[in-house]
């Protein structure tokens, strides 16, 4: 039997994507209704609930980022 370790596991690499699925919509969702929140409350909801979602998009993009080096981190060649 072919002794790989961790790094040829399919368990992990499908634990990665789901882990970056849920971030992304969660920093989405979080964005919208800080937004929607915001605009409630300082005026002009559509232009602050797009700039959440603009906002939510950019830090789930980042924390992917993060994620993938840090799972990256152990593939050192």
């Amino acid at each position: 039997m072919n002794q790989n370790g961790n790094q040829d596991n399919p368990w992990k690499a499908a634990a990665m994507v789901g882990a970056i699925g849920v971030d992304v919509g969660v920093c989405l969702f979080l964005g919208y209704w800080l937004g929607s929140m915001a605009g409630e409350r300082l005026g002009d909801p559509k232009a602050w609930t797009v700039s959440g979602l603009f906002v939510g998009l950019a830090v789930g993009i980042l924390s992917a980022i993060l994620i993938v080096r840090k799972v990256m981190k152990g593939f050192d060649g």
